[in-house]
């Protein structure tokens, strides 16, 4: 199969867009030479949303995921759905209020690392609660962490992506917060997502989907901290403000 080029990657905002199909594989995922369905990667799941084909009928595209590598994007149509033909020409759109509540609480996720500067043992992004999991012993109180959030959340602070070479990757290895994880190496560069003007609040490798400023996370707060051994905690991150 053909590389997808991933426009979510440029344009995290992009709802709909016009697409060619590259192929459809064995298992009857639909390839596309384009798209701006984000395949599941980094503890963000995949995308879905529908394909329509220019005789008006719509297939229905469950999930998203990589193939045989990173570059290749696979869309994974719903069970009982048609399959296109190679060649066609599709128009994609994505379940936008599913995806922009994903891109909310991935940002909230990179937030929760600021506030707990330690290294991440885990990770998971959902719609309307997140985990991330981190090499840490100390016992922190929630609500204090929650005000730390909601103070970068009100300051509005921008939030944007930027390459790198991986040669200054490997100049800067604190970059990466993951304790077991690095980003993939091989392609040249690396993808940033930094916070704040000239990535005064943050700065990590990530491929996923963001919103534009640190406000439009909205109220957030964590709901709960849970020891999951001796040296490592979970926070579990939700929408609102904390009940009373």
């Amino acid at each position: 199969m053909s590389r997808t080029e991933a426009l979510f990657r440029d344009d995290a905002y992009l709802a709909e867009a016009e697409a060619t199909v590259a192929g459809v594989n064995e298992r009857g995922g639909i390839v596309l030479d384009r798209t701006i369905f984000y395949a599941t990667s980094g503890g963000q799941p995949g995308d879905s949303g529908t394909l329509t084909r220019t005789d008006g009928s719509a297939i229905a595209i469950a999930t998203t995921v990589t193939g045989e590598t990173k570059d290749e994007i696979v869309h994974v149509p719903a069970e009982g759905s048609a399959l296109p033909e190679t060649g066609e020409t599709v128009r994609l759109a994505i379940d936008w209020d599913r995806r922009h509540a994903l891109m909310r609480m991935h940002t909230a996720c990179h937030l929760l690392t600021v506030a707990c500067p330690f290294p991440i043992t885990g990770a998971s992004v959902g719609e309307t609660e997140s985990r991330v999991d981190f090499d840490m012993a100390e016992t922190v109180d929630k609500a204090e962490v929650t005000a730390a959030l909601m103070e970068m959340v009100g300051a509005d602070h921008p939030v944007y992506a930027q390459w790198i070479d991986e040669s200054e990757l490997d100049a800067n290895p604190g970059l990466v917060k993951s304790k077991n994880v690095r980003p993939p190496s091989g392609a040249g560069r690396i993808r940033l997502v930094c916070i704040g003007a000239d990535a005064a609040l943050d700065s990590q490798p990530c491929g996923g989907t963001h919103v534009r400023s640190t406000g439009e996370v909205g109220a957030i707060h964590i709901g709960k901290i849970e020891k999951k051994g001796r040296e490592n905690r979970r926070f579990r991150i939700r929408f609102g403000a904390p009940p009373q």
